[in-house]
């Protein structure tokens, strides 16, 4: 009863609200324009949360988070354009309904099945988190040296579609971590010569880097390549009713509370992420529907299975993320540095000692669902024409942005030249199609991995081995980390035959047609 006072305490704080409000909307928006990603969203507001408490600053984020993969969903079915990735299974059955003259009614069913999903993964968030938590009481340094070592298991699966450039990517973090003084010693290390750098690279001008002024970079691309819009008008779209009728709720709460459930599994995995997820909802939606034949030519039943499961990840994601401080999804790596920049150490002490501020968070996720939802419906029509922003006026934007939050968090123009040069790597990985998620995991595992190790081998007084086979959890995270390893490849092979039997099924309706 003392924590849920304090929560509904927390709540009651007026900048809490605020930022709630303001993560779900801007959320929205960013997820609404192609091309931006909630990854990229998180990564440009971080900043902007340094002014906030703990409590509203996470919140913030999740809003974002969530909020973002639900905007995709907005574009896709008007414009057959994806917004995010994880919206992709739903561009089919969301513009087939925006072609019939019901554009209106699959953004509503969207924002419904949207709202359901992440709610539902936020009390899982709620009731899982605890009992996973209290596992890192056991752990010794050599437990959280190999967590360390499974979390960059991970970058195979944020890379895109080379196990071997998700590698490269890493170790590129890692050596970039080594930049300043040895945690250990103090010893400068690749400094050059250049005090400023003793301190070591600031992870946050880095990430805006990587993320958002790497997109700004391929958006001027375009404008060079003469492509002024990044969509055409969705004026036809904007039509019929945004709230689905009692029968067609009726026939698509099972499919989305089945989902739901996918995508928080999902979500929970470290090798997989909002757009499998809501292929493995689609898919399993199809296999169980009466009406099979009508997925891909308008089905609300596919529009619910692929929203509901791509927004239950992002909660699925936070689990391993709270408890574990192994981030699920590229988003939540970047939201494990933003929980260290707070003072909140993922792990046990976030549900002990900090239990107040951390359910507060979780009950802050849950609520902006729901506004999520409310908001969508209200604002639907209005933030679809966001997808008409001219590309010169999106790219000075984006790169102001990120250049005022990058200056600010130091005052520093050092900070602002870090990010330049993140800016332009993060382009060059692109192109290549390397992720930059892995670049910034990299950089934030670094360290726990190798002060780990120093004070096991401390430990362990050189018998390094049978130190490691005294820990039982040690030689279990071993076994994870080699099956993280080589999951990335098998869940790609998987998602990309699911992704190819649907569009070959979708090309032979048409072809019938």
């Amino acid at each position: 009863m003392e924590i849920v006072s304090a929560v509904i305490s927390n709540f009651l704080q007026i900048d809490v609200i605020l930022a709630l409000f303001a993560g779900v909307i801007s959320g929205m928006v960013i997820g609404a324009m192609p091309g931006l990603s909630a990854t990229m969203g998180v990564a440009l507001l971080t900043p902007i949360t340094y002014g906030l408490s703990p409590i509203a600053a996470i919140s913030m984020l999740t809003a974002v988070y969530t909020s973002a993969i639900y905007g995709g969903s907005i574009s896709a079915c008007l414009l057959h354009t994806p917004g995010t990735p994880a919206s992709a299974a739903t561009a089919s059955d969301g513009y087939a309904l925006t072609r019939h003259g019901q554009g209106m009614k699959a953004i509503g069913t969207a924002t419904i099945c949207s709202m359901f999903g992440g709610f539902i993964s936020a009390i899982a968030l709620l009731l899982i988190s605890k009992p996973l938590s209290s596992i890192s009481l056991a752990f010794t340094p050599s437990e959280y040296m190999f967590l360390g070592l499974f979390g960059l298991t991970i970058i195979g699966s944020l890379a895109g579609d080379s196990l071997i450039k998700g590698i490269i990517a890493g170790l590129i973090g890692l050596v970039i971590a080594c930049i300043g003084l040895d945690g250990m010693n103090g010893v400068p290390r690749w400094t050059f010569g250049i005090t400023r750098l003793e301190s070591g690279l600031s992870m946050v001008p880095a990430m805006i880097g990587m993320f958002s002024i790497s997109q700004a970079l391929l958006i001027a691309e375009d404008l060079f390549k003469g492509k002024g819009l990044i969509v055409d008008d969705p004026e036809k779209a904007l039509q019929g009713n945004i709230i689905p009728s009692k029968e067609e709720i009726k026939a698509i709460t099972p499919v989305a509370l089945k989902s739901s459930i996918i995508g928080i599994f999902i979500g929970i995995l470290p090798a997989a992420g909002g757009d499998i997820g809501s292929w493995v909802g689609y898919n399993s939606a199809k296999k169980s529907s009466k009406h099979p034949e009508k997925f891909g030519h308008g089905s609300l039943e596919g529009i619910a299975a692929s929203e509901a499961a791509n927004n239950a990840v992002t909660g699925g994601a936070l689990i391993p993320l709270l408890t574990l401080g192994i981030p699920g999804s590229g988003t939540a790596a970047i939201m494990l540095g933003s929980l260290m920049i707070h003072g909140m150490q993922p792990g046990y002490e976030l549900f002990s000692k900090q239990a107040a501020q951390t359910y507060t968070i979780i009950a802050a996720f849950g609520l902006a669902n729901i506004l999520m939802g409310a908001i969508g419906l209200l604002i639907a029509r209005k933030v679809a024409y966001v997808a008409l922003c001219p590309m010169a006026v999106l790219c000075p934007i984006i790169i102001a942005l990120s250049t005022v939050g990058s200056y600010a968090i130091n005052n520093s123009m050092f900070d602002v030249y870090v990010m330049a040069i993140f800016g332009i790597l993060g382009y060059f990985f692109r192109k290549a199609n390397i992720g930059a998620a892995p670049v910034i995991l990299g950089v934030i595992l670094s360290s726990m991995v190798e002060k780990n190790f120093r004070r096991m081998w401390t430990l362990s007084r050189g018998n390094v081995i049978g130190w490691i086979f005294s820990h039982p959890i040690s030689l279990v995270l071993i076994a994870m980390i080699l099956i993280g390893l080589f999951s990335p490849v098998v869940v790609k092979r998987v998602n990309n035959r699911i992704v190819m039997k649907e569009d070959k099924n979708c090309f032979t309706s048409s072809s019938e047609d």
